[in-house]
């Protein structure tokens, strides 16, 4: 049994497995601040993901993103949610594994699909057949995700407030001090490596 403190919390899983929504929720209830690494990304760069992709090509943007992951998962009092590809990078693994309490957020591929059809800021569904594009991708990455992970938690498709209770209950106890300072999280329980 380890026993931990964190002030860092890291969102993984594939795309539509609800890191944005979660991860916004969860920093709420933290009084922490959420960052989502695509958008920030973005703002940085004044172009979409998409855009980076169409004119730097995936490497380029993997690039970026590892770099941005190494900064971004020595903030305090974070709530990180990471892009779906953060895990195809050894050293984003390894500063997401070591630097906070990281939680993939288990869907499969059929939810997270129903949660991103509509969307065509996907760049890596822009193709004929994107289910088996994201089947593919879930294949590829569901192992780097547990990998990477912490913990795992169950992503209901329209539960995100269930999930995020559940990520409270692992966490332990919220303690604010009587002055309102922001909350400190201790752990206690399993993590695994």
């Amino acid at each position: 049994m380890s026993a931990f403190a964190t002030n860092r919390i890291f969102l993984v899983g594939l795309m539509g497995s609800g890191k944005t929504t979660i991860g916004q929720l969860l920093a709420k209830r933290l009084g922490w601040q959420f960052l989502d690494a695509d958008h920030e990304l973005e703002r940085r760069t004044g172009v979409s993901v998409a855009t980076i992709f169409e004119i730097e090509g995936e490497a380029s943007f993997r690039a970026r993103e590892a770099a941005l992951i190494d900064e971004l998962t020595t903030r305090d009092q974070i709530v990180l949610g990471t892009g779906g590809g953060a895990v195809l990078n050894a050293a984003s693994r390894n500063a997401l594994h070591a630097r906070g309490t990281t939680f993939y957020l288990h869907s499969s591929a059929e939810t997270s699909y129903e949660r991103v059809r509509r969307n065509r800021d996907r760049p890596l569904l822009l193709v004929a057949d994107p289910m088996a594009r994201l089947k593919h991708l879930y294949d590829v990455r569901h192992k780097l995700y547990e990998e990477t992970a912490h913990y795992v938690v169950e992503s209901y498709r329209d539960r995100p407030s269930a999930v995020v209770a559940e990520i409270l209950r692992i966490l332990g106890t919220v303690k604010t001090d009587r002055a309102g300072s922001r909350p400190e999280i201790a752990v206690t329980g399993e993590a695994s490596t």
